[in-house]
């Protein structure tokens, strides 16, 4: 009885195998082409992370640093800082060639505060809406910086509710002591401007709970009484 079963394991292992070998006689041109495809992609994806990706890391982060100082000296030009010259890139040429890296996405940010210093209203909120929330403590402050200009520009705008949308959003972004009172503060105004003074004078009462000892704090309680 063992020997049969073991004759008949046999047979199916060598059907098994004629199965294989029929296959790869059928196919193997195929496959081999398949396998050739996968690792090009495998490689070129490691080529893409290692060779491309991080060397416009380090070109994104070379060039925005010109910028960054036009940006913020001791008399800063936002229009230098935003097309640069030929001693150095401006954060245009940094969001728009290198959009993808880090820099790049910060580049952004910066471009669409200079907008808002120079006065165009629409290219603040294009560059601003264009930066993408990033992980990390540090990061969160300029999370919540940029869902709070946003909503600056819409109150330049005169559309106070969807500034409300913005710092509420702004608060969420980064529960500090520095930013969330800030644009708490800013939602509650927002608010009375657009009419909901109750609203705002939930806001107010959150900071006075929540931040009592800001400057935002002090604004607040003047609102509620």
């Amino acid at each position: 009885m063992t020997k049969k079963i073991e004759n008949q394991e046999e047979v199916v292992v060598a059907e098994a195998v004629s199965k294989t070998e029929r296959f790869f006689e059928e196919n193997g041109k195929k496959v081999v082409v398949a396998l050739v495809v996968l690792l090009l992609l495998v490689a070129g994806g490691y080529a893409y992370k290692y060779l491309v990706m991080d060397k416009n890391e380090t070109a994104a982060a070379e060039l925005i640093v010109a910028a960054q100082n036009n940006f913020a000296g001791e008399t800063p030009n936002y229009d230098l800082a935003l097309n640069g010259d030929e001693s150095g890139a401006g954060f245009l040429a940094v969001a728009d060639e290198y959009g993808s890296t880090k820099a790049g996405n910060l580049a952004k940010h910066y471009a669409g505060i200079c907008y808002l210093h120079l006065g165009d209203l629409e290219k603040a909120a294009e560059y601003l809406a264009k930066y993408k929330a990033v992980s990390g403590l540090a990061a969160e402050v300029v999370n919540a910086q940029n869902l709070g200009l946003q909503g600056d520009v819409a109150v330049e705008q005169g559309n106070y509710e969807k500034a409300v949308k913005f710092f509420k959003k702004a608060v969420a972004a980064s529960e500090n002591t520095f930013t969330a009172p800030l644009y708490l503060y800013k939602q509650a105004l927002a608010l009375a401007a657009a009419g909901d003074v109750e609203a705002a004078k939930a806001c107010c009462k959150t900071i006075t709970e929540k931040y009592p000892n800001t400057a935002e704090a002090r604004e607040a309680e003047k609102m509620l009484y």
